[in-house]
């Protein structure tokens, strides 16, 4: 009885390979062997082989560029699209790279006549709402936030990429919907972790390190996921390679952290406080007028965020290899 054929290998365009998601992904896609070719799409030339990423080919684009993206995704089976800003441009160019440049990819990559888009949204495209149960699942709708910018665009871009889908029948479209990513390649964490925890991670000198003195620190006990970067990486590549229905996907560590423990592993000597009235009290500071716009991520502590992940397990075939306390510490080094 004759075999039958191998399937032949995949090619793969990644744009943002050299980000937090990308460090995650790349080394799985370079052992993988039902990949045989990656192409790396970023603004800034750089050396694949410096990470070992033989398999890869730059190619110089900028996602706002729509035939830079059509000219790097020609010949690709599958477009995995991370590149996104999270902090240090203003609303104008988060925009224009977050929320149109993921239109340009899609688009460009409808054109290349792709069979996958894989993108990777947020636990944010949820919202901060008060009737946003814990345990949230995939049916839940995704709604604005109210002030906070980042979940508004996370929010936006999935209704975007709905109304793009819907005129693409024949495009698989994976969605991704991580919480906190954390790992060593971890790029904007310390931004988001509730404060004053942030606060800290941005005032330790070279970075993420532990406090060298245990220092007293008032910290509202409200539940937190993370997942590392690696597992976040596991989850793309499963997308990449159609081991399930395309779709949205939840996926989050198994373990549920509080920030009390998070206070602990930074080094602190956390004093715990009921986090409802955190919760009253972040939603009233989001609603008041005229602050600035970094202040809208307090917002992200008006309401627990805890998703249910076992779609991903399911269908998708995923199951995380970290706890969200192991990506803290490994972040942390």
């Amino acid at each position: 009885m004759t075999e039958a054929p191998s399937p032949a290998p995949l090619t793969v365009a990644v744009t943002g390979p050299t980000g937090t998601f990308g460090f995650g992904l790349m080394p799985l896609l370079q052992d993988d062997e039902r990949v045989g070719k990656v192409v790396g799409i970023a603004r800034r030339p750089f050396d694949p082989g410096e990470h070992g990423w033989s398999k890869m080919v730059y190619r110089q684009g900028d996602v706002r560029d729509p035939d830079a993206l059509a000219e790097a995704f020609a010949g690709a089976d599958a477009v995995v699209h991370l590149a996104f800003l999270i902090v240090g441009g203003s609303k104008e160019t988060t925009q224009a790279i977050n929320v149109e440049g993921t239109v340009n990819a899609f688009r460009a990559a409808a054109e290349a006549g792709v069979k996958r888009f894989v993108y990777s949204s947020s636990i944010a495209a949820y919202g901060f709402h008060p009737d946003t149960p814990v345990g949230i699942t995939e049916d839940w709708p995704t709604r604005p936030a109210d002030r906070l910018f980042y979940a508004q665009e996370k929010a936006e871009l999935e209704r975007r990429l709905g109304e793009e889908a819907a005129q693409h029948p024949e495009i698989d479209v994976y969605l991704l919907r991580p919480p906190i990513v954390l790992g060593p390649h971890a790029v904007g964490a310390k931004v988001v972790l509730p404060a004053p925890l942030g606060a800290l991670a941005k005032a330790m000198a070279g970075g993420w390190k532990r406090l060298p003195v245990r220092v007293p620190v008032v910290v509202a006990d409200v539940p937190i996921q993370f997942i590392h970067e690696s597992d976040v990486g596991r989850a793309l590549l499963q997308c990449v390679v159609a081991a399930g229905p395309p779709g949205a996907y939840n996926i989050a560590a198994d373990d549920v952290v509080s920030s009390v423990q998070i206070a602990r592993e930074v080094g602190a000597r956390p004093i715990p406080l009921p986090g409802r009235p955190l919760h009253a009290a972040a939603r009233a500071l989001s609603r008041v007028p005229g602050l600035p716009s970094v202040t809208g991520w307090v917002e992200a502590l008006a309401q627990p965020m805890v998703m249910d992940t076992t779609k991903a397990r399911t269908e998708l075939g995923w199951t995380p290899e970290h706890s969200g306390l192991d990506a803290l510490r490994d972040t942390l080094g």
